[in-house]
């Protein structure tokens, strides 16, 4: 009896996604934090602000409360440095606090120290809402930077509809940063200006920022890993 030996035929293989491209999402994830400052640069930021409103408040004396508020961030500054951090990430709240101081002095009242950031905010919101008018959500543009620019992601509705929101959220939050702290500008409210700068900052960033990374990742999922 003749024994026959088959040849076992694979089954079609696929390529798997490689397992760096995790790795990128998560360094592309964490330059973008550090183009925004990173969330400690986010922290420190609130120290001069808080130092300027308190000096400009027992003081009262602008060009005082400036030069306190720029001691504070040079001395912010230079503790950032000792423990490591590079002058192009620890000196960005020294040059905004002296902009923001020479507003203030140009202008003459403690509100313009906050103008620089009111209107940073406005033409944010005007960006984000014209790439969403535009059907090129900005979140979107920017993910596929970070991934050379080789994926067509605008053809993929999932992902096109995940950075419609993610950019929608950063609208929203820049929109209105813009009103409150306009209105708080308009009305002289200086203390409440401080509160609104600080508390709009991070906290509200951090979860806005959660919504960007779920659209990188999805877009991610379904472009850069697909098989």
């Amino acid at each position: 009896m003749t024994e026959h030996h088959g040849t076992e035929t694979a089954g079609p293989t696929f390529a798997q996604p490689t397992p760096a491209e995790p790795a990128r999402q998560s360094q592309a994830q964490q330059r973008l934090l550090d183009q925004l400052g990173g969330t400690k640069g986010m922290t420190y930021s609130a120290i001069p602000i808080a130092a300027f409103v308190a000096a400009n408040a027992a003081l009262g004396r602008l060009p005082l409360a400036i030069g306190i508020a720029l001691a504070v961030a040079m001395f912010v500054t230079v503790w950032r440095m000792a423990r490591g951090e590079p002058f192009t990430a620890a000196g960005g709240g020294l040059f905004g606090v002296a902009a923001a101081g020479g507003v203030a002095a140009w202008v003459g009242s403690a509100g313009g120290f906050f103008l620089i950031g009111i209107w940073a905010s406005c033409a944010c919101a005007v960006l984000t809402a014209v790439s969403l008018l535009a059907r090129r959500p900005l979140t979107g543009l920017l993910w596929n930077a970070l991934h050379g620019n080789r994926h067509p992601w605008r053809n993929d509705r999932p992902s096109v509809l995940a950075h419609d929101v993610a950019t929608a959220t950063l609208a929203v939050l820049f929109a209105t940063r813009f009103g409150v702290q306009l209105w708080l500008y308009e009305n002289d409210s200086t203390g409440w200006l401080a509160v609104a700068k600080v508390g709009m900052g991070a906290p509200l960033l951090a979860p806005a920022l959660l919504v960007v990374f779920w659209a990188f990742r999805r877009s991610t999922k379904r472009l850069a890993q697909r098989p």
